[in-house]
């Protein structure tokens, strides 16, 4: 009887306590993945045990708590953080992790420093591809190489693993990556101390004391009371400076003037030429359109020739105005730097500051001298030979001009061009000079076979006794002198009246054969000969010397030209 008594008194403390425990375990409300506070329990050497308040205690790898800066002072009773994964495990055991729970806690004290862009202390811990590795509140955090300093360091071994001021620039939740610079901080810094020095100088200000730090092609860096200034090349003078190193060396101490600050920015612009003034103000009362000076060569590009006029002034004399006889003239073939030489002025544009200059308007113009020999006889050596022209220059002036194949010969035969190659020296006659051209004739070194027609006394209209050249299928070509220069194509249908008579087979080379002279264009070198116009005009003729009763008489016109033909036979006995 006691025995049962026992059994059921033990039934229902056990119950009593399961519901004190559940109703415990309810109260707790403990919920997966959150950052919960649990006590230490205990510290052997591959955990840490802890109390979350859950249906049993959690441990936690010692590992987890090495980089931890308070892992020193933890003892059994302290309280830590840490993230709850799991509440129960299929084994039934508790998830917890104190590395996740300080990494989620840096996460959302990194977003907060990102939004307010407030300064944090990190450690650059190692090196990746493209930059740096930087803990940063026991995260880790990428900072690229352009973001350590504000300079190239080739080395930063002291800078390896000691405390350094970070600003978060770039953070991506969704991969968890965080970007720092340490650059950030340092300009942000020297900003300030620049804003601060900046307030001692203003827009205006001549600086007796600049000092040179670096120089450049393109200008010079300048150290102003501790602010970086920047002296552009073309501040440097009023005229053409080809290195800023050729003018200053690092170290030496310049007088600038101030003449752009910009607040946004914080950046200084300093000058040179800003301290005298612009000798292009009053250059046209100095230097006159059309007047010779003065200069030296300082330059010599592909295009032209620089000449310092005075200082800060400068002339360009580009390539065509350098020689008269080739306008694409090589300048290092005419002029070299620090020669002295004489030029002329030809035009000065004060807005731009560009003066050109003219040297070949100096020297002997060759051309007036040829303008002068126009008919004249002259050598030229041939220097090329194209596809309708020779291009040759004068033995005794080197200038060129051109020879075109129908100033070759009369018959102008494109043809004739394969007679002669390059180098060789013919002999020809300047034919016009106009525009800085030259034109060549060959042919007028010849007698003009269409003298010919003015020599006999020749026009439009008479008629000619031409000898049968070439017999063709379309017609005939004729001579017309005896030298055969004058060679005349006669059309099929221009032969005779009679279409019977215009058959191409009854002539041979060598026949006499009279044809009227219907065209003769000396400008476009022309001649035109009709037998059919010769017989036509004499048969009219004819009919006005004997015909004129014949129609009353009932006579034809075979009668009265055999009449006639019979007269002229009569008189002939």
């Amino acid at each position: 009887m006691s025995t049962e008594q026992e059994l059921k008194n033990n039934t229902t403390l056990q119950k009593e306590f399961q519901n004190l425990l559940e109703k415990d375990f309810k109260d707790r409300k403990l919920k997966e993945n959150e950052i919960i506070k649990a006590t230490i329990t205990e510290i052997t050497k591959n955990f840490v045990v802890v109390d979350c308040k859950a249906k049993m205690e959690g441990m936690i790898p010692i590992e987890e708590f090495k980089n931890d800066d308070d892992f020193k002072k933890l003892k059994v009773g302290s309280q830590i953080d840490v993230f709850l994964e799991r509440i129960e495990s299929f084994r039934g055991e508790i998830v917890i992790s104190r590395d996740k729970a300080r990494k989620m806690r840096a996460w959302k004290k990194m977003q907060k420093y990102f939004e307010t862009q407030e300064e944090m202390t990190g450690y650059i811990t190692g090196k990746v591809k493209g930059g740096f590795i930087a803990t940063v509140e026991g995260l880790p955090c990428f900072m690229p190489s352009s973001q350590i300093d504000v300079r190239p360091l080739k080395r930063i071994d002291h800078l390896m693993n000691t405390p350094v001021k970070v600003i978060a620039t770039r953070i991506d939740k969704n991969r968890g990556n965080v970007c720092v610079s340490r650059r950030a901080v340092l300009e942000k810094s020297k900003n300030a101390e620049i804003s601060k020095a900046l307030k001692n100088i203003k827009e205006g200000d001549i600086i007796e004391n600049a000092i040179v730090k670096a120089t450049t092609d393109w200008g010079i860096f300048l150290d102003i009371n501790g602010i970086d200034a920047l002296l552009h090349v073309s501040d440097l003078s009023h005229g053409r400076v080809k290195k800023p190193a050729d003018l200053v060396s690092i170290g030496q101490k310049i007088k600038v003037k101030i003449t752009k600050i910009d607040e946004k920015t914080n950046r200084v612009s300093a000058s040179v030429k800003a301290l005298t003034e612009d000798p292009y103000q009053n250059i046209e009362k100095k230097y006159k359109i059309g007047e010779i000076y003065d200069g030296t060569v300082t330059k010599i590009m592909d295009y032209g020739c620089f000449v310092k006029i005075e200082d800060g002034i400068e002339g360009l004399i580009h390539n065509s105005e350098l020689d008269w006889s080739n306008k694409n003239v090589k300048p290092s073939k005419i002029l070299s730097v620090s020669q002295k030489i004489k030029f002329k002025i030809v035009s000065i544009d004060k807005d731009t500051k560009r003066v050109s200059l003219s040297y070949k308007a100096t020297l002997d113009n060759p051309w007036n001298e040829l303008r002068e020999k126009i008919g004249e006889k002259v050598k030229i050596k041939i220097n090329n030979i194209t596809d309708k022209a020779i291009f040759g220059e004068l033995t005794d002036s080197k200038i060129s001009g051109m020879l075109h194949y129908k100033e070759i010969s009369y018959d102008e035969n494109v043809e004739n061009l394969k007679k002669f190659k390059k180098n060789d020296t013919i002999e020809v006659k300047i034919l016009d000079v106009k525009d800085d051209k030259i034109k060549f004739s060959k042919r007028a070194l010849e007698r003009d076979p269409f003298d010919w027609f003015k020599e006999n006394n020749k026009k439009i209209g008479d008629v000619i006794t031409t000898r049968v050249h070439e017999v063709l299928k379309t017609g005939v070509k004729v001579s017309i002198d005896k030298d055969k220069k004058l060679i005349v194509t006669i059309r099929k249908a221009d032969l005779a009246k009679e279409t019977a008579d215009q058959r191409v087979d009854i002539f041979s080379s060598g026949n006499a054969l009279d044809a009227k002279l219907i065209e003769l264009d000396y400008k476009l070198r022309k001649i035109k000969l009709s037998p059919k116009a010769a017989q036509l005009d004499e048969e009219k003729t004819l009919i006005q010397k004997f015909g004129e009763n014949a129609t009353k008489s009932g006579a034809t016109l075979k009668g009265i030209f055999e009449k006639a033909i019979g007269k002229k036979k009569k008189k002939e006995k």
